[in-house]
């Protein structure tokens, strides 16, 4: 029916009057601060790092500055505050100690503002082409260029402190050992975050511009499963049950030093259940076009990246007390990872149902399924008292697989692999044995069937070389991988 009540009429009666919009009284110009949807001043432009000289946030110098006079006031500063009195040492806030206090610590705290404003000033960093220049000193300068095309990784890190400042670090990774690390330390967070999106993009051969690529949420580890993967492990319940042991056998004969061997134990659980629980609360993996995207942290968050190929092997672990459950981690190698960031860096997913840590190993070496390697058992079981090896290859992949107590499947591509050895102990050369090695850069997942026969040993390097060199020829994987 048409006219003012069918299908025809006009949306606000005989005639159409346009809502008005939220805001001020449109009475003349608008205010400062208002304009159209969304209201408030125009977003700042975003920061093209090939375009000038850049610092680091001016909060760094202050940052410094407090760090150097709190570690002048804890070495001895706060001595000058306590008085020798005949009942012991009190602190008695007398003129006179205040005025020595002040005496000593204002100079200190001169110095300790012109180190902060010092080191701020003295770093200054630009992208140059394909490479990242950072340039620090002013006395005697410093300058040092890093190729894009070696970036490993780029993370995003927020300590607490900086956190409740608006301020982020960023770590950039890179091939070459312990001194390979670029830090910033610190920008502000919508800063970092421009910084590693245009380092992202032209380590992939893309223009620095290029908007940052969106991402596809692949997994997020809820808190119950992370507690429960930490307590359900051997050497937890061990340690929690000696420690639960000790307890009442101080109690029970009152015997207080039995306390003394406790402490040790209760530390060592703090250290194998609470600190994992705070550096993996909130673990996410996402997965975007610039390579895996991890976001994960309580007290310092983290939120790394790693690029598309960078990944050199993965392990999947299945600990005895997980299996009833369907879990199982994944902990990978990186290239450029090293001693203590290794240690921080090297969980890809810290607790996920099986079926989704393979898929995950599927995703890092795309095209491939570890499960459907063929496998056979070393022909010497008794020389693995914990688990039978197994070794097997595809075109695509090497993998192993040991452990009955915790069950560990090694996984390498052949395009990753930098060299394949063959070794031998004395009781292997003995019982006519070797270990084959399929070497990636150092990490925390080693690939190696071990305890196979001579012969098969041998048969393994030769096919193992030649896989190598025939995925390497053929990788279309490159250096700028988005070309």
């Amino acid at each position: 029916m048409n006219g003012p009540y069918g299908p025809n009429r006009p949306p606000y009666g005989p005639t159409h009057v346009p809502r008005p919009q939220f805001g001020p009284p449109m009475y003349g110009p608008p205010p400062p601060g208002y304009g159209p949807p969304p209201y408030g001043p125009p977003p700042r432009p975003p920061v093209h790092f090939s375009q000038g000289v850049h610092r680091l946030h001016m909060a760094t110098a202050v940052i410094n500055a407090v760090g150097v006079v709190v570690i002048a006031f804890v070495l001895g500063g706060y001595s000058l505050l306590v008085t020798q009195t005949d009942s012991g040492i009190a602190l008695i806030l007398t003129p006179k100690v205040i005025a020595r206090f002040l005496v000593v610590m204002l100079p200190v705290s001169a110095i300790a503002a012109a180190v902060g404003f010092w080191t701020w000033w003295s770093l200054k960093f630009w992208i140059a082409g394909d490479d990242l220049v950072v340039e620090t000193g002013i006395l005697r300068r410093r300058n040092r260029r890093v190729p894009l095309s070696h970036i490993q990784a780029v993370d995003v890190v927020r300590p607490l402190v900086s956190r409740l400042f608006g301020l982020a670090e960023v770590r950039v990774e890179l091939a070459g050992g312990d001194q390979a690390e670029t830090k910033f330390r610190y920008l502000g967070r919508p800063m970092a975050e421009q910084l590693r999106a245009e380092l992202l993009a032209r380590a992939a051969g893309l223009p620095g511009h290029t908007p940052e690529a969106p991402e596809r949420p692949y997994w997020r580890v809820g808190f119950g499963a992370l507690l429960g993967s930490q307590l359900m492990k051997l050497p937890v319940i061990g340690a929690l049950l000696l420690f639960v042991a000790l307890l009442a056998f101080g109690v029970v004969f009152g015997e207080l030093g039995v306390l003394a061997a406790a402490l040790p134990v209760l530390l060592g659980l703090a250290r194998g259940v609470i600190a994992p629980l705070v550096m993996h609360t909130n673990f996410k993996a996402a997965l975007s076009p610039d390579g895996l995207r991890l976001r994960y942290g309580l007290m310092e968050t983290r939120m790394q990246t790693v690029p598309p190929g960078r990944v050199q092997a993965v392990r999947v672990v299945e600990p005895l007390l997980w299996r009833g459950n369907g879990w199982a981690r994944i902990d990978v190698t990186v290239a450029g990872y090293v001693g203590e960031r290794q240690a921080l860096s090297s969980v890809l997913l810290p607790v996920a149902p099986r079926h989704v840590a393979i898929q995950m190993v599927g995703l890092v070496f795309p095209g491939t399924n570890p499960e459907k390697v063929p496998l056979s058992p070393s022909p010497r079981s008794w020389l693995a008292p914990f688990g039978k090896g197994e070794a097997g290859t595809d075109d695509s992949l090497f993998v192993t697989r040991r452990g009955r107590v915790c069950r560990r499947l090694d996984v390498i591509a052949h395009a990753r692999a930098q060299s394949v050895r063959l070794t031998a102990g004395p009781l292997q050369r003995l019982l006519g044995f070797g270990t084959v090695h399929i070497d990636a850069p150092a990490g925390p997942v080693q690939v190696a069937a071990e305890n196979r026969e001579l012969g098969e040993a041998r048969a393994i390097v030769e096919s193992a070389a030649g896989r190598a060199d025939r995925a390497r020829a053929t990788d279309a994987r490159s250096d700028r991988w988005a070309r």
